[in-house]
Formats: structure tokens, sequence, C-alpha cells
């Protein structure tokens, strides 16, 4: 299972509703919503997955 980096909801890979690719990783989102906020500031969700 992934985790949504939007909503930190956990999504199964083989059936992630949306999904993205940012610098060669893969995100896997619950909904296309939260892909689509994720697309506006990816880097934003990248650093607070980090802490």
């Amino acid at each position: 299972m992934a985790k949504d980096p939007v909503c930190n909801m956990s999504v199964d890979e083989k059936k992630a509703p949306a999904v993205s690719v940012y610098k060669g990783a893969t995100y896997y989102f619950c909904a296309k919503a939260c892909q689509e906020k994720f697309e506006k500031d990816p880097e934003k969700f990248i650093a607070k997955e980090k802490q």
C-alpha cells in the first residue's frame, strides 16, 4: 500500500484512481482531486512527507 502524499490515506497501487510521476518517483492518490492539488505544488507535499 502506498500513502497519498496529499491526504495521507492508504492507497492500493494497483487500484489507485490517480497516479503521478515527479522527479522519477511515482505517487499514488485516492482521488483525482488529490492528484490535482499535488501537481500544482509537488514540492510542498514532498517536503511535508520528508519531515
